[in-house]
């Protein structure tokens, strides 16, 4: 992949990391504290869901979501603005309950929300749920062109990324990195990591070296992300370098993100170290049951993958698969249960393929 010699570019500069992750705890605890005040406070509601996504997305924070909840319900109490609606639409999207999403989409708009933000939101979910994927296209260019903002843009290269359109995808998602004039490590460490998934995972033939690359690039700006650590500890256990991946993901065992466990039992076996790599998988085990209690759409994706893999139950995998298509039948979504449906024919007598049916990428 020539792609390294654009690699040797500048990169944009930003604010150091670990004092970015503390400053965002510190915006999140104040906006919490205002909120309780004053629900009503302008702005306020809006930016605790802002921050809260942020420590989900990239701290690993598994309570964000729990939080958000109670935000959504307290804040619709309060206030009988078009403002509730919008919140309750931003809180459903995060959890993956796009149905509900789009009732509070329409609810917001009877109340006389601002069409941008209603139309925003509803591009969001159909580009996640995988409809009408040709219109979101246009809306993305629309918007991304409009803007040259690197908000716009990592959204359109993320689209054509689930296009299979990967040399598109990597242009959008380059020009937004080298772009931004912002001193904020989270927008540079997240256009990073979506170039580390589209070579390391989307890729019709994947580049794991061009993809550790901007792994590590995405944790040079930001330490803490644990995704990141997940998904290159992965590419160094395929490349034989359990020390590294074990490495990258004990520090991130904090975040309680039942990944982090599932992945270092995984390197934990590799080194032959059996004992503690099966607490790790019990930890990964029970966290996914817990999540999936209180979450079930947002994390049946994860789930599945882990069930079908260290997990060791196809079955359940596949119905978790069969979930998630129900919600929202992307390509990645129906890919995901076919190569699971798989595993489940292995394990027992059933017509594991019916559910593939549930809905059709567009």
């Amino acid at each position: 992949m020539t792609a390294f010699v654009e690699l040797d570019h500048s990169r944009p500069s930003a604010t150091d990391g670990e004092i970015a992750a503390i400053n965002l705890e510190s915006a999140r605890r104040g906006a919490w504290a205002r909120f309780a005040q004053d629900p009503r406070l302008p702005g306020v509601a809006e930016e605790i869901v802002d921050s809260e996504r942020l420590a989900s997305q990239f701290l690993g924070d598994l309570d964000v979501l729990d939080r958000l909840d109670v935000l959504a319900s307290q804040f619709a109490r309060a206030d009988d603005s078009s403002r509730a609606p919008l919140v309750q639409a931003e809180v459903a999207s995060a959890a993956h309950r796009f149905d509900d999403a789009r009732g509070y989409l329409a609810r917001a708009a009877r109340a006389g929300a601002p069409r941008e933000a209603i139309e925003r939101q509803a591009l969001a979910i159909d580009q996640a749920c995988g409809v009408g994927l040709q219109a979101v296209l246009a809306a993305r260019r629309g918007f991304a062109k409009a803007s040259g903002r690197l908000e716009d843009l990592v959204p359109l290269g993320a689209l054509l990324a689930d296009l299979e359109r990967c040399a598109e995808a990597d242009t959008i998602y380059r020009q937004a990195f080298f772009s931004y004039s912002d001193v904020s490590p989270f927008p540079l460490a997240w256009v990073c990591f979506q170039l580390g998934m589209l070579w390391g995972e989307l890729a019709a033939v994947p580049d794991p070296a061009l993809a550790a690359v901007w792994y590590r690039r995405a944790i040079a700006y930001l330490p803490g992300y644990v995704k990141a650590r997940v998904h290159l500890a992965e590419i160094y256990a395929s490349q034989s370098r359990m020390g590294d991946a074990e490495a990258l993901l004990l520090p991130a065992l904090s975040s309680r993100d039942p990944e982090v466990n599932w992945r270092l039992a995984d390197v934990l076996t590799a080194q032959g170290k059996f004992e503690e790599a099966e607490r790790q998988l019990d930890a990964a085990r029970s966290g996914f049951d817990q999540l999936l209690g209180r979450h079930l759409l947002a994390f049946a994706d994860h789930a599945a993958e882990f069930y079908a893999g260290s997990g060791n139950d196809g079955r359940r995998a596949f119905e978790l698969a069969r979930t998630n298509v129900a919600n929202r039948p992307t390509r990645r979504a129906v890919k995901q249960a076919d190569a699971i449906a798989l595993i489940a024919d292995a394990a027992g007598p059933s017509d594991p393929h019916e559910a593939c049916g549930a809905g059709t990428p567009v």
